[in-house]
């Protein structure tokens, strides 16, 4: 009886573990085969928006991280880096919440893109926009095509893109077509903080 007590814990740790294998292999591989992106919100910031008058050189005027969300923006990176990505090239919108979230993923230099920017102030800019991030996309996956790309930004922006609802850290992998439009996408919920 004790035997068989310790025996079937062991064994469903062992079958999770091999069950877990392959989504890390698939999400590590898909991000260095060319057709795939993954697109991120930022981390948790508290409030809605930001406030009025706010500048985007300026961040004590914008919505910001809380501790909470720099914990979770480092635990996402440290979740990436159990999927096999250690390394990546990361664009992040110009809004700090965004930035202070690429930077804590600790998975290479930060690269600025206007392209990820939030268009939540004004909607009419979302085709805008969209297309702005179609051909980031498309840019860089020819340029670098094995180097997995982390796109950081925010919530109207996936929607626009992915055409999925995401809550503050959550990722979405989307496979695109070779001009950088969306073809199929899966949700990686943001690791628990």
């Amino acid at each position: 009886m004790k035997l068989h007590k310790l025996i079937t814990p062991l064994l469903v740790g062992a079958l999770l573990g091999l069950l877990a294998s392959p989504a890390m292999a698939n999400l590590a591989s898909a991000l260095t085969d060319g057709q795939h992106v993954l697109l991120m919100r930022h981390a948790d910031a508290p409030g809605y928006g930001d406030p009025a008058g706010y500048q985007l050189e300026n961040c004590s005027t914008q919505r910001n991280l809380g501790n909470q969300g720099k914990k979770q923006a480092a635990i996402i990176g440290q979740w990436l880096s159990s999927q096999g990505i250690n390394s990546a090239r990361v664009f992040s919108s110009p809004w700090c919440r965004c930035l202070d979230t690429a930077t804590l993923l600790n998975k290479g230099a930060v690269i600025t893109s206007p392209a990820l920017g939030s268009f939540f102030d004004d909607m009419s800019l979302e085709k805008q926009q969209t297309q702005a991030l179609e051909k980031l996309i498309q840019k860089q996956l020819n340029e670098h095509p094995k180097i997995p790309l982390i796109l950081v930004t925010h919530h109207v922006n996936i929607q626009a893109y992915a055409g999925k609802v995401v809550n503050v850290g959550d990722m979405v992998l989307v496979k695109v077509d070779k001009n950088g439009k969306n073809l199929s996408q899966q949700i990686y919920p943001s690791p628990h903080f």
